[in-house]
């Protein structure tokens, strides 16, 4: 396969796995845990309104979970297909999914313990285990 077109489809896969890995893993956590009364998960605006109800442990599960590794599920996806420069497109992939955590934090706020946590833990160090997982 020729390389350029081997690195642009590992490119969409890793955004597709990625994105499907933390969607997959939101959905699922929204029928497991209980949130605070009154909240709905699949409204942004709902969640905005009521975010001062969520207590710490609201805010772990998607952290640790769907954050990270749907952005560790990305970047080892890129990493496995593309044709070199393996860690560079998973930090890379890492980056993309951390545009996504800065527009969340935007859209929705949330504690500043948790924002920092989340933007500086869940995706750029995320993408570099991926990569590394594949170069080791």
């Amino acid at each position: 396969m020729n390389p350029y077109v081997q690195n642009i489809f590992a490119v969409f896969s890793g955004v597709f796995i990625g994105i499907l890995v933390n969607a997959g893993i939101l959905t699922l956590s929204t029928q497991l845990g209980s949130l605070a009364e009154g909240i709905d998960p699949m409204d942004v605006e709902n969640i905005r309104e009521n975010i001062e109800l969520l207590g710490p442990i609201d805010f772990i599960f998607p952290f640790f979970t769907a954050h990270a590794f749907g952005a560790l599920a990305g970047a080892y996806t890129v990493a496995r297909i593309t044709a070199g420069h393996k860690m560079r497109y998973a930090v890379s992939m890492g980056a993309f999914f951390l545009l996504g955590g800065i527009a969340n934090v935007m859209m929705m706020g949330g504690p500043l313990w948790y924002n920092v946590l989340d933007l500086l833990v869940a995706y750029i160090p995320m993408g570099w285990l991926g990569g590394r997982m594949v170069s080791s």
